[in-house]
């Protein structure tokens, strides 16, 4: 029964689960997780063998995550700006072809960031194994033969991980003065002196003049 002030409950429950004559199934079910997850691995693994020694991934930047709120938060970004890629030495068009990400559309707010980036662009350089486009034909930038033969392909979907850093925090020794001041005491009496302020330099003007 409806009781008090309320909206008529109106709901209905009519979600075909099971495939009828009327038509076919209009729920979709999620069974085939499992299948799912062991062939995306399959396909993971064929493409590796496929491409390799190249990595299965993209050198992606570190950046920070939007909103105040996770703004300290550091993670893997889509792709370099174009500034970064130029502070490494590099051309758009050149890192996409050595597995670095471009995103062009991104711009960089700061030069913490953008020395962090470009840092980890120079580290990725310095490991970096360039094979020749023709066999036995060396170019400028291309790795020596000595070099491409004892090429690797990383493990892992993603290339040079951030570190999380453990030691950068210091804790401070909290002290018997420290727990004993009121933080909100000090705002209401700074507030409070604050308003009667301009009352009480009026005042000793007006003794003054006296």
């Amino acid at each position: 029964m409806v009781k008090h002030n309320n909206v008529i409950p109106n709901i209905h429950n009519k979600k075909k689960y099971l495939e009828s004559s009327r038509g076919p199934l209009k729920v979709r079910l999620s069974l085939d997780q499992a299948t799912k997850k062991k062939s995306r691995r399959l396909t993971r693994a064929a493409k590796a063998a496929r491409i390799a020694p190249r990595p299965l991934s993209l050198l992606r930047p570190a950046v920070q995550s939007q909103t105040q709120r996770y703004s300290s938060k550091t993670r893997l970004g889509r792709g370099f700006t174009l500034q970064e890629i130029k502070a490494a030495g590099l051309t758009p068009r050149y890192a996409r072809t050595v597995g670095i990400a471009v995103d062009h559309r991104r711009i960089n707010r700061s030069e913490e960031g953008l020395k962090r980036n470009v840092d980890r662009l120079t580290e990725y350089k310095l490991k970096l194994i360039v094979f020749p486009r023709r066999r036995g034909v060396l170019k400028s930038g291309d790795s020596s033969a000595a070099e491409t033969k004892a090429a690797t392909q990383l493990e892992g979907r993603t290339i040079m991980p951030l570190v999380k850093k453990t030691d950068s925090i210091e804790m401070m020794v909290i002290s018997k003065a420290m727990k004993e001041h009121s933080a909100f005491t000090q705002m209401r009496v700074a507030a409070k002196e604050n308003k009667v302020a301009g009352h009480r330099i009026s005042v000793i003007k007006r003794k003054e003049k006296k």
